[in-house]
């Protein structure tokens, strides 16, 4: 092997093959380069015969020769943390009459030896014994990776991901928002419920992500509301020091293996397009529950010293109020929600999920409305969540303000509408095309067959046709049925006299 010295049986058995052999093919034998043998041709003693501690000498220049003392060790012991490519390039730039490309693997290694010997320290990891119940931790993980898309139209999303540090049992569930203080609420409470008990300790990484571009009393409105949550289960908060991402190791490394799991779960499903976002959520519950089940055994050590639960949840949305204003919605956090069109005028307060709104008028629950964001980098610019349920029977009687809607685009429920409008408006007058879409509108509401009409719509328009709104409502009206004919023979009074008679004659011969 290069590096480690022969023996003297190496090279009794090189001058024994050498008698007969070349030097190649009797070094070959003997386990050792050619150049080897050269030396022993050379100097036959064996290596037991040779001065202790004689080290042979470079048999070639050494390729940092003239740069090393001069130039290197004065750029490693200056610049801490230095890379060896930027060492080379600083050396091509002084010496640019040498090609140093192909000095590149020596001196990273020649640097990795100094670093090893005269270095500056670098940090210690130090192993944590998790005690059964001790210890929970909560992060969020992206998953971008992972590639998910829902009808066809990626998943902008990220994973909550809580695990116990002991028995690694897990939770995990899809976050549409950012790293809020709504989500890890939400997710926190679901773990703990699924989980049946409680851990005596729960730790973050210090919300760093809730935290940002908040200010101070924010910051600490927030920190309150966390202590608050983890006093409500009887949980010590702790959170690891900003930026030190392996403080949180136990579940840091986790997110690496959960990520893994469900890439090769999708792999074997065949497809990585699910047709709702429940669908999708199930399949991650069903993955981590697969996880759990094999460290079961784990799971039983510990869930003895788990704490029980509270007697109930505790608030894991925010709250707002909104005014219904005459456009048919409210505006919250830069998106604009539509709602029935009885409801304008009225205050709604509101909870607020990370993948809903409640709405209530006083105390009665009046709606869900999905949770929708403001686009990300357009200054000003709102998001738009409509339904085109609540507006299409003011629409119906101003079918031209289809024409220039802000949330026109929004407006439409399927990818169907929105390109048959589209190829109306390319080749039609925009008043008559305004018309017809808000008619197609009406009869996807009126006749409930959204789908149905949407699924003709694609195939007129694939044909190279335009819409034909009447025909169109003739084929989706209702079904006429006649109503059978009855008749309904009544019996004769004197009926029921003779029925009583004869039921009293039987009486008395009983």
């Amino acid at each position: 092997m290069p590096g480690k010295p022969i023996n003297d049986q190496q090279a009794r058995l090189y001058m024994d093959y050498r008698r007969t052999l070349s030097q190649e093919a009797a070094a070959a034998k003997a386990g050792f380069s050619l150049s080897t043998g050269q030396r022993l041709d050379q100097d036959p003693r064996l290596p037991s015969q040779k001065k202790a501690g004689h080290r042979r000498g470079r048999t070639k220049p050494d390729p940092l020769g003239g740069v090393w003392e001069t130039d290197v060790l004065p750029l490693l012991g200056r610049c801490a943390g230095i890379r060896p490519i930027t060492v080379l390039e600083e050396l091509a730039r002084r010496h640019p009459d040498q090609d140093w490309d192909r000095r590149r693997r020596t001196l990273e290694r020649r640097i990795e030896a100094w670093k090893a010997l005269h270095g500056p320290d670098q940090e210690v990891m130090f192993r944590q014994l998790h005690p059964p119940g001790q210890q929970a931790l909560s992060d969020f993980t992206e998953v971008t990776e992972l590639a998910v898309t829902i009808a066809g139209q990626p998943l902008d999303h990220r994973l909550y991901h809580f695990t116990l540090a002991f028995s690694g049992w897990e939770h995990a569930e899809v976050v549409l928002g950012g790293e809020s203080f709504v989500a890890l609420t939400h997710g926190l409470q679901n773990a703990l419920w699924a989980l049946g008990g409680v851990p005596a300790e729960h730790r973050t990484d210090s919300l760093s992500a809730a935290f940002r571009n908040l200010d101070k009393n924010a910051r600490e409105d927030l920190t309150a509301r966390y202590e608050a949550l983890c006093a409500h289960y009887g949980m010590t908060p702790t959170r690891n020091n900003t930026g030190v991402a392996h403080e949180n190791g136990s579940v840091e490394s986790r997110h690496g293996h959960l990520k893994s799991r469900l890439d090769q779960a999708l792999t074997l499903r065949g497809g990585r397009d699910f047709a709702t976002l429940d669908a999708y959520c199930r399949f991650v519950a069903e993955v981590v529950g697969r996880h759990n089940a094999r460290q079961r055994k784990l799971f039983d050590l510990e869930s003895p010293s788990l704490k029980r639960l509270p007697a109930r949840r505790t608030t894991d949305f925010e709250e707002a109020t909104v005014y219904v204003t005459s456009s048919g919605g409210f505006t919250l956090r830069k998106v604009f929600y539509t709602v029935p069109s009885r409801l304008i005028g009225h205050r709604l307060k509101l909870h607020i999920h990370d993948d809903r709104l409640d709405c209530f008028l006083g105390g009665t629950a009046v709606l869900t409305l999905p949770r929708g964001r403001a686009p990300q980098g357009g200054k000003g610019k709102h998001g738009h969540v409509i339904d085109y349920h609540h507006v299409i029977h003011s629409l119906r009687r101003k079918p031209q303000a289809l024409l220039n809607l802000v949330y026109r685009d929004e407006l439409f429920p399927r990818a169907a509408y929105r390109r048959a409008r589209e190829a109306m408006s390319a080749a039609l007058d925009p008043r008559l095309a305004c018309r017809i879409m808000v008619g197609l509108l009406w009869l996807a509401h009126e006749r409930a067959c959204e789908a149905d009409l949407a699924a003709s719509l694609d195939a007129t328009l694939e044909a190279g046709q335009l819409p034909d709104l009447a025909a169109l409502q003739r084929r989706f009206q209702p079904h006429q049925t006649d109503a059978p004919a009855i008749t309904v023979t009544l019996p004769l009074a004197t009926a029921y006299d003779t029925l009583l008679a004869t039921t009293a004659n039987a009486g008395a011969s009983r």
